[in-house]
């Protein structure tokens, strides 16, 4: 048995494009008097990253296109924020009823290919989803490793949508320094079945604990996970998004 504890990061100065990420977080835990551990796990929204990472783009700079402005004045949506949805998108998975579900360049499923205005200027800019968030997260677990002196393994979230229900949940679309699953397949359960699909999505999991800690109006958009005894390795988020070959749904 272990206990598992959720810290958010609290007092994170404002993220701005170029800076350093591990920077603004240590300087953050100093102020709270917080220490990373080894065996600590970062869980960061990825809203931060994009911002670090200059994936932020001026409504005022964005031309929407004639299927974008069709769409946009049928559903009273900005024309802008369609468009870029649909720039970010590899294909248009469904479009119905004013909802637009794309699949991303990166293999992930969620509404308007993860474009969002929240938490960035008022409504005036959009932030994009990082270009490759498993080498986001690795760069930050290189960072953070060169200035602590021990592996922080990290997990970049975003919230999702799910089919087949309803609300928002975070996940991990970024990932570096653990394994992404827990494989319990060969293994036995106590009634002695020998388990042969299970593989645990922990790094998802994790993102989500982190999003209960730190829920959206919060200002903590980094979250400690203590106590989780995860597997050291070279997992990416990109193992969880589902191989086209075994997706029964495309």
């Amino acid at each position: 048995m272990w206990t598992l504890q959720a810290i958010p990061v609290r007092g994170l100065e404002e993220i701005r494009p170029g800076d350093s990420l591990a920077d603004k977080f240590l300087k953050a835990l100093r102020k709270q008097r917080v220490r990373l551990q080894r065996g600590d796990i970062l869980v960061v929204t990825h809203k931060i990253v994009s911002k670090s990472e200059r994936r932020i783009v001026p409504l005022s700079r964005v031309k929407p296109s004639a299927a974008a402005r069709r769409w946009a004045r049928r559903y009273g949506h900005d024309p802008r924020v369609v468009e870029l949805a649909l720039a970010e998108s590899r294909r248009i998975v469904r479009q119905r009823r004013g909802i637009l579900i794309t699949e991303t360049h990166h293999g992930l499923v969620c509404a308007n290919s993860g474009v969002d205005l929240s938490n960035v200027d008022g409504g005036k800019s959009a932030v994009l989803l990082p270009k490759h968030p498993d080498r986001s997260a690795a760069a930050l677990h290189r960072a953070l490793r060169r200035r602590l002196g021990i592996p922080i393994p990290v997990i970049i979230s975003d919230s999702f949508g799910r089919p087949w229900r309803e609300g928002l949940c975070d996940i991990a679309i970024g990932a570096a320094g653990l394994k992404v699953f827990r494989d319990f397949r060969g293994r036995r359960d106590p009634h002695g079945y020998k388990l042969r699909v299970t593989r645990e999505a922990v790094a998802d999991e994790l993102a989500a604990m982190a999003g209960l800690a730190c829920p959206k109006l919060s200002r903590s958009p980094v979250c400690i996970i203590r106590g989780f005894p995860f597997a050291p390795g070279r997992g990416r988020a990109r193992e969880l998004v589902r191989p086209k070959r075994l997706d029964l749904f495309r």
